[in-house]
C-alpha cells in the first residue's frame, strides 16, 4: 500500500453551521466530491485541550491538558508522533501560541513553524512591536532584545510591526507563502504529515475591508464595524453594553474571517495540486472548537459547553473519503486520528488501547457512536485573572467558577457542573438550546447522568497538576489574543 500524504487543517473558533456556501465555496467544493461530517464534535470548548484531544485520540480528564494544567505530556502517544515512526515526515504551522513548544505540542514534528515569528525564536517580542507607541515601544524593544539572539529579536519585531500586520494580521496569507516554499523546496520522497492551526475567525474579527461589506448589515460602514467592541471580558463583567445590532455586525465580521479563510484553503489545495500531491493526499479541515457571539449571554469561547462552542465543521477529502456524502452520524475530533491511521494502513491497536477515540474510516469495523462527550475542566481565564483585567465583578459572573461536562445524544444534550447545576436541551426540536428542560425531565436527566458517569467511569483520569513553564512574551501573547493569564 502506498501510504497517503495527511494534511490537517484547523479552523480556529469556527462554528460548524457558519460554514456554508455563501462563506465558505471552497470548502463547499471540497465536500462536494469528498465527505462532509454534519455531527461533528470538540471535547472542549477551547484551543490547547481540544488540540490535545485531536493529537491523542483523548478526552480532557484523559490527556491532562487543560486550564489546570496547561500542557500535553511528554508520555503520551500523539498521531503525529505514530506518523513519524512509520517514516512520515512531519510538519506544523501554529498561528495560535498555545500550539507551541511551551505547552507540548512541537516534540513529535520534524519542523515546527511558529508563524507569528519571522525567524524562529523562543523570545516573542510581537506584543511590543504591535502594541507600543513612540519611546514606549524602544524602551520595550530593547529591554529584551538581548534576551538571546539580539538579530534574530530584532528581525521579529520588524516583521511583527512593519510587515505582517499589513500584509495578513491573522497569518493564513502568510502560513501558506511558507507552505509553497516548503513543497517547492521538499525533495524527500516519504509521505508527509501537514498541520496548520489557521487563526481564523478568532476574535479579534479583523477581515479585510474587501471580505466584509457584503456582509455587514444595510447601513453599516466597514469603519463603524471596526468600532464595535470585541473586549469578552468587559461585556461578561457587564461594564460595556451591547445592542442586538452590536452583535449582528460582530458576526458579520466572524462571517468574513470566514470566507478569507475559505480561500486561503482553496489556495491551500492549489498549491498541492501544483506541487503534484493532490491525487496521493487525504485533505482534512475542521475546527478546534466555536465561539459565542453574544449566545447565551457570552462572547468568546468560555465558560461554557453549549453547541455554538463545541459542533465543529468537518470535511475530508481523498481515499475513501469521497463521492460527496453528508454523514450524520455522531463523530468527535478524537475519533480523526485513528481514522487517519486507518486510511493510512497504519496499524493502530496500539492507539486505541491508549486512546478514546474510535474511527469512523468506511472500512473500520466500529458501531456509530451513540453519544459525544465534552468537558471543561477549568475556568479559563480564572475569576481572579478576570478581577485583574475589569475590576469588580458582578455577582452573577461568579456562576462560571465552575467545570462543566456534557454528553449529547442526536436528540438530546444535558451539561452538568461541578456546582451541581444541570442543563438539558431537546436540541431536535431547540437546536440553539435556550429551554432548559432539566425540571420538567428528571427521568431523562437521570438516564444521561447515569451514561455520563458510565463513560467516565470507563477510563484512567490524568492527575494533571501545575502549570507550563511559560515565558512572559507567550504569556502577553496569549493575552493579545483574548487568554487572560
Amino acid at each position: 500500500m502506498i501510504q497517503p500524504n495527511i494534511v490537517v487543517l484547523i479552523m480556529d473558533t469556527a462554528r460548524a453551521h457558519e460554514i456554508t456556501p455563501e462563506t465558505a465555496p471552497n470548502i463547499t467544493k471540497l465536500a462536494s466530491s469528498g465527505v462532509q461530517f454534519s455531527n461533528t464534535f470538540s471535547t472542549a470548548s477551547w484551543t490547547l485541550p481540544s488540540h490535545a484531544s485531536l493529537f491523542t485520540g483523548n478526552p480532557s480528564s484523559k490527556h491532562g491538558a487543560h486550564a489546570d494544567h496547561k500542557h500535553l505530556k511528554n508520555t503520551l502517544t500523539t498521531l503525529p508522533g505514530v506518523l513519524q515512526n512509520q517514516g512520515y515526515g512531519t510538519v506544523a504551522v501554529s498561528n495560535n501560541t498555545w500550539i507551541s513548544d511551551e505547552f507540548g505540542f512541537a516534540r513529535d514534528f520534524d519542523i515546527f513553524r511558529k508563524n507569528w515569528q519571522y525567524i524562529q525564536s523562543d523570545v516573542d517580542l510581537g506584543k511590543i512591536a504591535r502594541e507600543e507607541e513612540g519611546f514606549d515601544k524602544v524602551r520595550g524593544v530593547a529591554k529584551h532584545l538581548f534576551d538571546g539572539n539580539p538579530i534574530v529579536n530584532a528581525a521579529n519585531a520588524v516583521y511583527g510591526q512593519f510587515v505582517r500586520r499589513r500584509a495578513d494580521d491573522d497569518g493564513a496569507k502568510s502560513s501558506n507563502r511558507w507552505v509553497s516554499d516548503w513543497l517547492n523546496d521538499r525533495d524527500d520522497s516519504d509521505p508527509f504529515f501537514l498541520f496548520i492551526n489557521y487563526l481564523e475567525p478568532h476574535l479579534e474579527y479583523r477581515p479585510l475591508e474587501e471580505y466584509t461589506e457584503e456582509y455587514l448589515p444595510e447601513g453599516v460602514s466597514y469603519a463603524e464595524a471596526m468600532e464595535v467592541n470585541q473586549d469578552a471580558w468587559s461585556y461578561i463583567a457587564n461594564n460595556v453594553e451591547m445592542t442586538d445590532r452590536d452583535f449582528k455586525i460582530l458576526k458579520a465580521l466572524y462571517h468574513a474571517e470566514i470566507a478569507y479563510l475559505d480561500e486561503r484553503i482553496g489556495e491551500l489545495r492549489r498549491l498541492l495540486e501544483e506541487a503534484g500531491e493532490w491525487e496521493d493526499t487525504i485533505f482534512v479541515v475542521t475546527g478546534d472548537h466555536g465561539e459565542n457571539i453574544g449566545d447565551h449571554g457570552l462572547m468568546d469561547h468560555q465558560y461554557s459547553l453549549h453547541d455554538t462552542l463545541i459542533h465543529v465543521p468537518l470535511v475530508i477529502h481523498g481515499g475513501a473519503f469521497t463521492g460527496g456524502k453528508t454523514v450524520d452520524e455522531l463523530v468527535q475530533l478524537t475519533d480523526i486520528a485513528p481514522t487517519l491511521l486507518d486510511t493510512a494502513g497504519i496499524d493502530t491497536d496500539e492507539f486505541v488501547e491508549e486512546s478514546q477515540g474510535q474511527s469512523f474510516h468506511p472500512d473500520a469495523e466500529t458501531e456509530p457512536r451513540e453519544y459525544a462527550f465534552a468537558e471543561y475542566m477549568a475556568t479559563q481565564p480564572s475569576m481572579e485573572a478576570l478581577e485583574k483585567r475589569v475590576g469588580d465583578l458582578p455577582e452573577e459572573v461568579y456562576e462560571y467558577d465552575r467545570s462543566l461536562r456534557a454528553i449529547r445524544s442526536h436528540n438530546w444534550k444535558l451539561i452538568r457542573g461541578s456546582d451541581s447545576s444541570i442543563e438539558l436541551y431537546h436540541v431536535a426540536e431547540d437546536p440553539t438550546e435556550l429551554e432548559n428542560l432539566a425540571s420538567e425531565r428528571p427521568e431523562k436527566v437521570s438516564e444521561l447522568e447515569s451514561e455520563l458517569d458510565r463513560w467516565l467511569d470507563s477510563f484512567e483520569h490524568a492527575d494533571a497538576t501545575g502549570h507550563a513553564d511559560m515565558s512572559d512574551s507567550t504569556k502577553d501573547r496569549l493575552e493579545d489574543l483574548g487568554y487572560l493569564q
